[in-house]
């Protein structure tokens, strides 16, 4: 589970269009879903857009691991951060996912942390 959850955040951070879309493809099914508080997306293009859209908005910083993968019967939850690659995060978030055949099927993505402005 920490290879996938690596890979993940990975794929969070990898600014380069094609290679984005080569790692949603190889991490992610056909048919995965991704759902936070902000957006409930489908399907690799869809995800490719959303974490696009999240790297415009943010586009200096970076998604790293906050604290121990935790993960059983193929579904795997994690905390992370966002934040300057150089400075402490400034978002904070904790998702899940569920695997079907080592591939991400679901995650459901939880906002600790928000700046309010």
């Amino acid at each position: 589970m920490n290879t996938v959850v690596a890979q993940y955040l990975e794929a969070w951070n990898t600014r380069d269009a094609a290679a984005r879309r080569a790692a949603i493809t190889e991490l992610f099914t056909p048919t995965a879903r991704y759902v936070d508080p902000l957006v409930a997306v489908a399907g690799h293009a869809e995800l490719d857009a959303a974490i696009a859209g999240v790297q415009a908005q943010f586009p200096e910083w970076t998604f790293r691991l906050a604290g121990p993968v935790d993960g059983h019967h193929d579904q795997v939850r994690f905390t992370w951060g966002l934040g300057p690659a150089d400075g402490d995060a400034v978002v904070i978030g904790f998702d899940v996912a569920t695997l079907t055949d080592g591939r991400i099927d679901n995650v459901y993505g939880f906002l600790d942390q928000v700046p309010t402005a």
